[in-house]
């Protein structure tokens, strides 16, 4: 359609070079940048989430980070909300958006609008059913959803755990199988825009020495007394979503414990990098199967990604 307006998508498992691309781009265009990442919301929560300085932020103004406190609670349907507004905003002053970060869903959400039938996430909710999985285990959770929505078990494996308490969530909040919402719902798709999406996915190899590059810097420059710090700010609990976010999950798990020796603090370090390596698998599947619905421009590379997009915005 003539009249949608472009919006440029920066996707990415963590660690890929992102921030420093969609920073490129800024400087050499008419462009705004939107944060499309589910810990960056987070107040106070800075250096685990590789989150860009005050210098940076100052240099590089970036939407949707520092919104809300660590006990609160961000959904997708939130962030499509608020990045529509910005994107609107920047249309009307002749802004080009870049939208960039790694939370897929947020980017999916996007894309493909939500089905507005779906009840938010209910925080007692999920806190019930991650205590069941700790009592009786996630295969007895796993049975049960299977119980609730077979759909949902064929499509969801035991290890699916977030997919898992979503659908059980939706479950118990409707009494609706969260597979017969989904099909009953038509999308709400955002015609008005023209997305441009672009992808970085490294090498594995590469990005893993990258992972582990970054967390080493995160525990030297004082990872986990910004933990402390938060603890001392906030009432946190394991079950807060921005406790979730690998690193903080670890950290808060070592430092609610009694024994905290060097070598139970290794043995965290290692989980927590770990963790974060598997969010980067998931991330790769995650925007593996948006690009078979979507067009797609993918680099290897931030430098050869930032040598296309000169030419194609510069």
């Amino acid at each position: 359609m003539s009249n949608q307006l472009p919006v440029i998508n920066l996707m990415g498992p963590t660690a890929s070079g992102k921030t420093a691309l969609a920073c490129a781009l800024y400087e050499q265009g008419n462009f705004e940048l939107i944060s499309v990442d589910s810990a960056l919301v987070y107040r106070d929560m800075d250096i685990g989430t590789a989150k860009p300085t005050k210098e940076e932020l100052a240099r590089y103004p970036h939407h949707l980070i520092d919104i809300i406190s660590p006990l609160e609670v961000y959904s997708a349907a939130q962030f499509v909300d608020d990045a529509s507004a910005l994107i609107d905003d920047m249309h009307a002053r002749g802004k080009t958006p870049v939208l960039v970060g790694g939370t897929i869903l947020y980017f999916k959400a996007l894309l493909e609008g939500l089905s507005s039938n779906l009840p938010s996430a209910d925080y007692a909710v999920r806190a019930e059913i991650e205590a069941r999985a700790e009592r009786d285990g996630w295969e007895a959770v796993y049975a049960e959803l299977c119980a609730a929505d077979p759909l949902a078990g064929q499509k969801f494996k035991p290890s699916d755990r977030q997919r898992i308490i979503r659908a059980l969530e939706v479950y118990q909040l409707t009494g609706e199988p969260i597979t017969k919402l989904q099909a009953e719902q038509p999308k709400n798709l955002p015609y008005r825009y023209k997305f441009h999406n672009y992808a970085l996915m490294p090498d594995r190899i590469e990005l893993h020495k990258r992972i582990e590059k970054r967390l080493e810097i995160m525990w030297r420059i004082g990872f986990l007394n910004e933990v402390k710090n938060l603890m001392i700010k906030y009432d946190l609990d394991e079950n807060l979503p921005s406790m979730r976010s690998v690193g903080y999950r670890q950290a808060l798990e070592f430092l609610q414990n009694s024994e905290q020796s060097g070598e139970k603090q290794r043995e965290m370090e290692d989980k927590a990098l770990f963790a974060t390596r598997q969010l980067a698998k998931r991330q790769y599947t995650w925007l593996r199967s948006l690009q078979e619905r979507h067009k797609f421009t993918t680099y290897f590379t931030a430098e050869q990604a930032q040598e296309d997009l000169r030419n194609c915005y510069g």
